[in-house]
């Protein structure tokens, strides 16, 4: 955290640095007008509000042509790099387990257990959890699982409010969790080991978050099981023939591709080396089973291409074009200054003394940062990360640690604000347009969708835990290894001395120490 003279920073802006929060503050503004306002979800949108605010912020910059280097600079880092990498190499993978029907062999299993009521709430619920561990998406979990288990639940005796909170749940389990989510992806490679700067390895980060997850996870399908069942049984030859239309069992067969992946991934800790198998592994079940066809791979119909490989590429350009926007807004942040400050703030505030209280900065950052744009988190990771690397790594947390509470957090509460969330927005919506086909369905309170959304609600619980009682606090060592004990991290020099940015004139040249002390507790 070395301080230069605010005069030093190359991108200067007319009248005040704060113009420099102005490409950020239009990104936040068009994440509300498209995501609440007006509907829409696409991430193409938030790009081109990211890139809107790029150009009128050069406006107020002294010097445009420092001003763009400083965008370029941003857009050009490391992090965004391996960033777009990752995500379109996981967009094929995504994209083939959809076109095999992962979904689809869940419905065929529930239908033929013949649950009801609160058992097949409870079914749905874990059902969307795998979908999402699939897929890797959380709003595809909820486009895909609705369509299919909402109506045809509500007929075989779920509580529709409660059956809806388990649909998103369960999508928000595998965003949360899934090593090829980009929430996962994000908030990994975000936070760099101090010995190494690498970012955490995305297998390493997933085993140790899966406490977390499991018990929340755990606790919100005993309470779904207990409170999901509302209506009885009357109609279940109705439901069974609803379930029956999106049945295939063969979809099932696609889960030995991600075991394979999620075993691969453990043992080689490379997720490119674990989606390259498991893709390879896909191909060769989802042909042998039925469960892809050739032409579900690729294909060229009337001078188009088609299949999973084109789909896992366009499906992830509007992730990867925001990504490039965002990490352009912060190279603007960067490079005035602006994001140092926010960062001595917080190092030198009361509540950064410790690492309990870097945690809380995190977490608190995190899931403000969320609001500010919808309640979108993997943007809001993409934002916040390399703030939270910056400000937790000098304490010596370890980035598995750093990685785990800010996706932790970001998958919680945020997810269920009934006023801005994009994603109870979205599954609002979705009932809404299934009601014209299934007259028996009615809309649904936002503000009760929210309250019975258990999964991310309990995971903001597990976590305030864990922060409150260290569990399962890890520090990183000098040699990158991980230890319990506070006295063998990492941490910065106690005596290192950090330069306050001079913003008066009368003052260029000269810069305002002080001793930035490190204290682990």
């Amino acid at each position: 955290m070395e301080r230069k003279n605010y005069d030093d920073y190359p991108v200067q802006f007319r009248g005040s640095y704060l113009f420099a929060l102005m490409p950020l503050l239009i990104a936040a503004a068009g994440s509300i007008l498209f995501f609440v306002v007006l509907g829409t979800f696409s991430l193409v949108n938030l790009a081109m509000a990211c890139f809107v605010g790029l150009i009128v912020g050069s406006v107020f910059s002294k010097d445009m042509n420092e001003y763009w280097k400083g965008v370029v600079k941003g857009m050009a880092s490391d992090i965004c790099a391996i960033l777009i990498l990752i995500i379109l190499v996981v967009g094929i993978f995504t994209q083939m387990m959809a076109r095999a029907g992962v979904a689809e062999g869940f419905v065929w299993l529930g239908s033929e257990i013949s649950m009801t009521g609160g058992l097949f709430v409870a079914f749905v619920f874990i059902a969307c959890c795998v979908i999402s561990m699939a897929t890797g998406t959380s709003l595809g979990t909820v486009f895909s699982g609705f369509p299919i288990f909402y109506p045809a639940g509500v007929l075989l005796g779920a509580d529709p409010i409660f059956l809806a909170g388990a649909i998103l749940s369960g999508a928000i389990f595998g965003d949360h969790l899934s090593p090829i989510s980009d929430t996962t992806i994000v908030s990994s490679t975000t936070q760099r080991f101090k010995s190494s700067g690498e970012g955490a390895d995305i297998p390493g980060v997933v085993a140790s978050r899966f406490k977390y997850a499991g018990i929340a996870a755990l606790v919100a399908a005993v309470l779904y099981l207990i409170f999901g069942g509302g209506f009885g049984t009357s109609g279940q030859v109705a439901g069974a023939e609803v379930l029956a239309e999106f049945s295939n069992p063969s979809g099932l067969i696609m889960l030995v591709p991600v075991v394979v992946l999620l075993v691969v991934a453990a043992i080689k800790r490379n997720i490119f080396v674990a989606i390259t198998v498991g893709t390879v592994v896909g191909v060769a079940v989802g042909l042998i089973s039925g469960a892809l066809s050739p032409a579900d791979i690729l294909v060229v119909n009337e001078g188009v291409a088609e299949g999973f490989l084109i789909a896992g590429i366009t499906a992830k350009t509007g992730i990867v074009v925001y990504l490039i926007g965002i990490f352009g807004i912060m190279g603007v942040m960067r490079e005035s200054g602006l994001l140092d400050r926010i960062l001595y703030k917080l190092a030198n505030s009361k509540m950064a003394r410790t690492t309990k209280g870097v945690e809380w900065i995190n977490s608190i950052g995190v899931m403000v940062t969320s609001l500010f744009i919808g309640s979108a988190n993997g943007p809001a990771l993409i934002i916040y990360g390399p703030l939270s690397d910056e400000l937790a790594r000098p304490k010596g947390i370890h980035p598995y640690r750093r990685a785990n509470i800010i996706d932790s957090m970001v998958c919680s509460l945020p997810i269920v604000f009934p006023f801005t969330s994009l994603f109870i927005f979205v599954v609002l919506g979705t009932i809404t347009g299934l009601i014209p086909s299934f007259d028996f369905l009615e809309p649904l309170s936002p503000f009760a969708l929210a309250a019975v959304t258990f999964y991310p609600i309990i995971l903001f619980v597990v976590m305030a835990v864990a922060i409150f009682t260290g569990w399962g606090m890890r520090y990183e060592t000098a040699d990158g290894g991980m230890t319990a004990d506070p006295a063998e991290a990492a941490t910065s020099d106690p005596s290192e001395e950090v330069a306050i940015p001079s913003t008066s004139s009368s003052k260029e040249g000269k810069e305002a120490k002080v001793t930035e002390k490190t204290e682990v507790k």
